[in-house]
């Protein structure tokens, strides 16, 4: 039976199935809650049940106080909804609520994405997750004197695997090691995470998504958590690339246009090099009206920026406009 959860004061809302925990729903619906350990241990999910009935369901080392206790609090990550249920939590409105965290993630895989890009996938601890808004950005170290950043390229709603998107460079260390497989790598340390490319969940405008090359990562990440929050009118995805192989999860976008009747997805190449932010000009042509909607551009920062100058002169306001120049 699925129970109905309401979030005060943003009145945001959720779906509880079964027996997961609150916390957890919560997370997969897109929902950016406090939270810290997800096991109990911390106190950070700390909620108060307003209205409604919750079930504990997992121990907590957390003890909570006589006064919490007769106030309703309860842990999120130990607790699930057995009627509908109103709650009291704090939520992040911004890259501003994000703490800073140091995480040492289990490298799980690296594989090919194609020619000259390496999907990392990694996981945390179970007891010490990433809390990361989708768009954001961290730094990898190897522990060996070698570190870059990359956009997260999954989805906060899972937030023990995280994935990353890298791309082949000429004298790039790091990904020259990515490359070789990361072979008697066991842990990478996570620093973050930073940025302010991050989804604008107060808006209701249709989404329009600009990608180049592998700025398709922060740009993917970004989709799902719209996907999870169901809050868009629909979705745009323009992906550029200099030749077919730079969409290299091609199938991935075309399962999301064929599922979704509020989706589009249009990849456009070059034959060549990158090319300069013209090639977009079918795509503004396509939206007569853009000003209607919130546009997200992330790809190297040479096209970037030259996509946000002819954006804004296609009279898109700047403060629907966000945009990450990535390392080119």
């Amino acid at each position: 039976m699925n129970a109905h959860v309401q979030v005060q004061p943003s009145g945001h809302e959720f779906f509880v199935d079964g027996n997961d925990s609150l916390l957890e729903a919560a997370l997969r619906s897109g929902l950016s809650l406090d939270y810290g350990c997800s096991s109990g241990s911390c106190g950070k999910c700390k909620a108060r049940v307003i209205s409604g009935q919750v079930h504990r369901t997992r121990h907590s080392d957390y003890v909570l106080t006589a006064a919490e206790k007769n106030a309703g609090a309860v842990l999120m990550c130990c607790n699930t909804a057995l009627t509908d249920v109103v709650i009291e939590a704090r939520e992040a409105h911004g890259a501003a609520d994000m703490p800073l965290q140091t995480i040492d993630a289990r490298l799980k895989s690296v594989s090919p994405l194609g020619d000259d890009v390496r999907l990392v996938h990694l996981q945390t601890p179970r007891s010490n997750r990433l809390r990361f808004l989708a768009g954001q950005s961290v730094s990898l170290s190897l522990g060996e004197g070698l570190s870059a950043t990359f956009p997260v390229a999954s989805c906060p709603c899972d937030d023990r695997n995280l994935q990353f998107h890298v791309r082949r460079r000429a004298g790039d260390a790091f990904a020259e090691r990515v490359f070789g497989g990361l072979t008697g790598v066991d842990a990478v340390r996570v620093e973050g995470p930073r940025g302010e490319f991050v989804l604008d969940e107060a808006s209701h405008r249709p989404l329009v998504f600009l990608a180049a090359e592998s700025g398709f990562a922060p740009i993917k990440s970004l989709i799902e958590h719209a996907m999870a929050l169901e809050a868009a009118e629909s979705m745009h995805l323009v992906w550029v690339a200099a030749d077919s192989n730079g969409h290299y999860l091609d199938n991935l976008c075309r399962s999301w246009s064929d599922a979704l009747d509020d989706f589009r997805y249009t990849p456009l190449t070059a034959g060549g090099e990158l090319p300069d932010a013209s090639v977009l000009r079918p795509v503004l042509q396509d939206h007569p009206r853009l000003a209607e909607c919130d546009v997200y551009v992330a790809g190297p920062a040479p096209w970037a920026g030259a996509a946000e100058f002819q954006l804004l002169e296609h009279g898109l306001p700047r403060a629907q406009l966000k945009v990450s120049a990535l390392q080119a």
